[in-house]
């Protein structure tokens, strides 16, 4: 994962049903390395490279992340989420989920032109 610059990749995740089910097949196929994350009442899990670092999320769907389709979604890192926003209708996009939050870490899911879904991420590190 990038270090969350305007423009990059912040992230990637997948939301599933069976998120330890899903874990576990990602550790075996791939050689990941999970790390739970509390969410309070059940952990999501951050995946490890072999050197550590973190690649992915795997994610209960549950709870804000219950609406997300069970598919990898990409996060790009925005300065601006609501001007980002605005700017993907003007362009031919769609919003198709909301924003999730204000300040860093926001994301909302958009459609672009051809269909494709990917997540714009209000960047961590701006304020």
């Amino acid at each position: 994962m990038s270090q969350d610059k305007v423009g990059t990749i912040a992230g990637f995740d997948l939301t599933v049903q069976n998120a330890d089910g899903v874990r576990d097949f990602y550790a075996d196929v791939v050689g990941w390395k999970p790390e739970p994350l509390s969410m309070g009442d059940y952990d999501d899990y951050m995946m490890l490279a072999q050197d550590g670092n973190p690649v992915a999320g795997i994610c209960h769907a549950k709870s804000s992340n219950a609406d997300l389709p069970p598919q990898w979604i990409t996060y790009i890192a925005v300065s601006d989420l609501s001007a980002s926003l605005a700017r993907v209708t003007e362009k031919g996009g769609e919003v198709v989920r909301q924003p999730n939050g204000t300040g860093p870490g926001g994301f909302a899911l958009i459609k672009d032109p051809a269909g494709a879904i990917v997540a714009l991420m209000q960047n961590p590190h701006t304020s």
